[in-house]
């Protein structure tokens, strides 16, 4: 599929509220959006606790409503990609009558940040959601919409909370709702991101620090397999699992207390598979604190090896890779002005990113296009 041209916050505004005219007769009172993000290299560390560095995209979810007086929630979502039905409507969660998750499954996210919002009262509300971030594609549809409906809800009813208190009500919407055991990267950088910079988040401590990405010479390729992952499936929560397997087997609180000189160590106490495991996760934290020391400075050569190690370790070690991401890897890596690329997200599909000399930029995507067929996007 040929790149195609992403549509901006104010056309994907002018559909929300053009479908909620339709839907629900009147204009509405209120507006918000959130990103998605791709993150840069750092994948599979943020549940142990390690380091990230995502960077927002132009992607985003807007969601359009206003409150009403009976105290019911009605939804529609304007995606096709979304599972039926793509409108709904309940009450809202009372202390004998909690929400729970159901189908369909885009609006559990909605209903996960509800139930779990901290300030009270919240009034009913209808709203329209009108989203560019492709779901199931590994750059975070649904924190971007969790956050949407998070900063929506303030509007209706403020809160007082911190913004990692705030990041974190909507990762406990995803563990409870979604069934995806996250870690805390996809709220944060939808809350916090910047123009022009990708964000090191120290998912330990919640310490966050910028690192600029405005240099006009440098490009990032967003690439979709179009192989649709779901990280509520067993596949995640099994590698979690492992991962604080292998950090109780060698007394520590995460895997980001574990050197690998520990981990060779203590390898006898853990599982061939748990090894694995462990072995890409505190490589890749190591990775990711020498890739932002590198973008830092300007090294964009170091910058890409490191992306291809964290590629090649996710492939290897970590085994969430899949043939379709490799594929894509490889045509990227083959073309003309490219420095590094890997597969980005949970993994079992999704997409890659790429980085690369932005004078090559529209001949690297013609390549990767003829390898594969695959959609493209130019950051």
């Amino acid at each position: 599929m040929a790149a195609s041209r992403q549509p901006q916050v104010g056309e994907l505004l002018a559909e929300a509220r053009r479908a909620f005219r339709e839907e629900f007769g009147a204009e509405p009172e209120l507006a918000v959006s959130a990103p998605g993000r791709v993150n840069l290299i750092g994948e599979h560390t943020d549940y142990n606790q390690g380091l990230v560095l995502p960077m927002a995209l132009e992607l985003v979810t807007v969601l359009v409503g206003s409150p009403r007086a009976d105290g019911l929630v009605s939804l529609l979502t304007t995606s096709e990609d979304a599972d039926e039905p793509r409108r709904l409507q309940f009450p809202l969660p009372r202390a004998q009558r909690l929400l729970e998750p159901g189908t369909p499954r885009w609006a559990n996210y909605v209903k996960g940040v509800i139930q779990h919002y901290p300030a009270a009262p919240l009034p009913g509300f209808s709203a329209v959601v009108v989203s560019s971030v492709p779901l199931g594609g590994g750059l975070s549809s649904s924190a971007a919409l969790e956050v949407a409906t998070y900063t929506f809800l303030q509007q209706l009813c403020p809160d007082s909370g911190a913004v990692a208190a705030r990041a974190q009500v909507c990762q406990q919407a995803e563990h409870s709702f979604a069934g995806v055991p996250c870690g805390i990267m996809d709220q944060l950088i939808a809350l916090l991101a910047q123009k022009d910079c990708a964000l090191l988040i120290d998912c330990r401590s919640l310490e966050t620090s910028l690192v600029p990405l405005s240099d006009p010479m440098l490009a990032v390729l967003i690439t979709n397999s179009n192989v649709r992952h779901t990280l509520g499936s067993s596949e995640y929560p099994l590698r979690r699992r492992q991962c604080e397997e292998v950090a109780r087997a060698l007394g520590k609180e995460s895997l980001r207390e574990v050197q690998l000189e520990e981990l060779e160590a203590g390898r006898e106490l853990v599982s061939k598979e748990g090894f694995r495991r462990a072995r890409h996760v505190v490589g890749e934290i190591q990775r990711t604190a020498q890739a932002a020391a590198a973008l830092s400075r300007g090294d964009y050569r170091a910058f890409g090896r490191l992306m291809v190690e964290s590629h090649h370790s996710l492939r290897d070690d970590y085994e969430v890779s899949c043939p379709e991401l490799d594929q894509l890897v490889e045509a990227a890596l083959s073309a003309p002005g490219v420095y590094g690329s890997r597969m980005t997200g949970g993994g079992f599909g999704g997409c890659t990113v790429t980085l690369l000399e932005a004078s090559t930029a529209s001949q690297a995507m013609q390549h990767i296009q003829a390898a594969d067929g695959a959609k493209v996007l130019h950051l």
